[in-house]
């Protein structure tokens, strides 16, 4: 038996304007390139539980209509974003046209399970590696169901975790590689999807384990540059703290995501530094308190603590690591002058690099269900809109224009040339005095400009 295992690729946006706006700034290009590039973990993850005397391919496709069907498989695996799902569900009918059955998965497919089963002989809902044993037994028997839920059998044990099918990849086409080290995050904000629906309790995979992947992708590709592929990596300090102590051992290059608690602990800064750690994502969403307020389900936590924002850069980029700081326009509680807010906290700052998106309501969240009971989603059918680059809401405190225009006047001036060039220079002075303070804390004598000039 032959599984095509396939990934919904490329980045997508629904307003050109903002496609052609963005891709004329060299750093949103480089990281929407960045992200195209990287492969499914899932779909890897998925092809390393699967028997040896099944035969896995590993396929991205970025343009479903224009694509060449291979004809080579008794069955595919169709993982899908909410973005992309009808455009994986036109894929999944050419496949059934030819025979061939179709399972489809993946985030998309688990907030929007119903919508799916229209499209497939069998939809997995939930952590895939729960039900794929299941599934290629079943497949072999043919006697495939229309639903596999990993929610009623309870998550996904990461001391089971398999190695990824990394040599599935050819190694010229993936500058950067994923890996992944524990699931969930504890904060449940109320736009967030991951967390809540596909992995909703907090885990962490063995640091053996992950030592394991990182070295099967060194022997493999080299030297790559890893992403680590959590929603929140430094949660279970114990666990992280062991982590980076290993992974200091290997010689790597790495990025993940975070929250700003990471500021605190000076411990982590400086295995993260020593273990190769080149930058850091956080959602600091808005710099405000009015617009953070309500955000986070669980906890208060980041409007407590926006206070702390700028501090809490300058202490983690001091330490040779960059901040990437994600926001949100469109927030509740915020109107048009919520841009000139983010645009004034990112100079003031200092941060390295900056992300922004709308606010955006993903089916099957509590945003969704929110905003939908009050009728504020502009089209529920509409799932292509759920890219974070294209509106989908109606903001509570400005009209759908003024909000698509306050975000193209803020994308433009937070990636012209000289503002780029200037948060650059701000992180080299910032780690030019965690140089120097370090060096008076510890009585170093050796000198440490190579990392001042290598690091942008």
């Amino acid at each position: 038996m032959r599984i095509g295992l396939i990934a919904m690729s490329g980045l997508r946006i629904c307003k050109p304007e903002l496609l052609e706006l963005g891709f004329t700034f060299p750093r949103v290009q480089a990281r929407a390139q960045e992200i195209e590039a990287l492969p499914s973990l899932g779909l890897l993850t998925l092809a390393g539980m699967t028997p040896e005397d099944v035969d896995v391919e590993y396929l991205e496709v970025r343009d479903v209509d224009e694509w060449q069907l291979p004809t080579r498989f008794d069955a595919v695996a169709i993982s899908t974003l909410t973005a992309v799902s009808k455009e994986a569900y036109r894929l999944a009918g050419r496949f059934r046209a030819q025979g061939v059955p179709v399972i489809l998965g993946g985030l998309g497919v688990t907030l929007s399970p119903r919508e799916a089963l229209a499209h497939a002989d069998a939809v997995v809902i939930g952590e895939g590696e729960v039900v794929w044993p299941e599934v290629v037994t079943d497949l072999r028997r043919n006697r495939l169901r229309p639903l596999y839920t990993a929610h009623a059998k309870g998550p996904f044990d990461l001391n089971d975790a398999p190695m990824p099918r990394f040599d599935l990849l050819d190694a010229s086409r993936y500058p950067r590689l994923s890996i992944q080290t524990q699931r969930g995050c504890p904060w449940a904000c109320e736009f967030c999807a991951s967390s809540i629906r596909l992995s909703p309790r907090f885990r962490v995979k063995p640091v053996a384990k992950v030592i394991a992947e990182v070295r099967r992708l060194k022997k493999l590709f080299g030297n790559p540059f890893i992403e680590f592929a959590d929603d929140n990596t430094f949660v279970n300090r114990k666990h992280a703290k062991s982590l980076l102590t290993e992974l200091a051992k290997e010689n790597v290059r790495w990025f993940t995501e975070s929250d700003l608690s990471i500021a605190d602990d000076e411990e982590l800064l400086s295995l993260m530094r020593d273990s190769g750690c080149a930058q850091v994502l956080i959602g600091f969403e808005h710099p405000t308190r009015a617009a953070l307020d309500g955000v986070e389900r669980n906890a208060n936590w980041k409007a407590a603590k926006v206070g702390e924002y700028a501090s809490a850069v300058e202490r983690i980029q001091r330490h040779g690591i960059t901040v990437n700081g994600c926001f949100v326009l469109g927030l509740d509680g915020t109107d048009v002058s919520g841009a000139e807010d983010i645009l004034r906290f990112v100079r003031e700052s200092g941060m390295y690099d900056v992300q922004v998106t709308y606010m955006t309501a993903f089916p099957g969240t509590p945003l969704w269900t929110r905003l939908a009971g009050d009728g504020r989603i502009l089209d529920e059918s509409a799932t292509e809109r759920c890219t974070l680059f294209d509106i989908n809401v109606r903001p509570d405190r400005m009209t759908v224009s003024e909000l698509e225009e306050a975000f193209m006047g803020l994308v433009a001036r937070l990636y012209e040339e000289p503002a780029v060039q200037e948060r650059f220079r701000a992180f080299k002075r910032h780690l030019s005095t965690g140089v120097r303070r370090r060096r008076a804390e510890r009585g170093w004598t050796r000198h440490c400009s190579r990392q001042v000039t290598e690091v942008a």
